[in-house]
């Protein structure tokens, strides 16, 4: 699964835990261990859960230090 977006402009405001993926470069297991350890913040909607796409900012630059 290749990753639509280029720079963080081009992201969607919420992103899902599958999208996660191809941007980081992880597998599903690995994305929804991030989300359910809260390494990176999600909100539940109904049964979806949804990433901000400030959280995977905050996410990629608290993991630089």
């Amino acid at each position: 699964m290749n990753s639509n977006y280029h720079s963080f402009e081009e992201l969607p405001l919420t992103l899902r835990v599958e999208d996660l993926m191809p941007i980081l470069g992880i597998g599903r297991n690995t994305a929804y261990e991030l989300v359910r350890s809260k390494q990176i913040y999600s909100v539940k909607i109904g049964r979806q859960l949804r990433i901000p796409k400030q959280a995977l900012i905050d996410y990629l630059t608290s993991s630089r230090s």
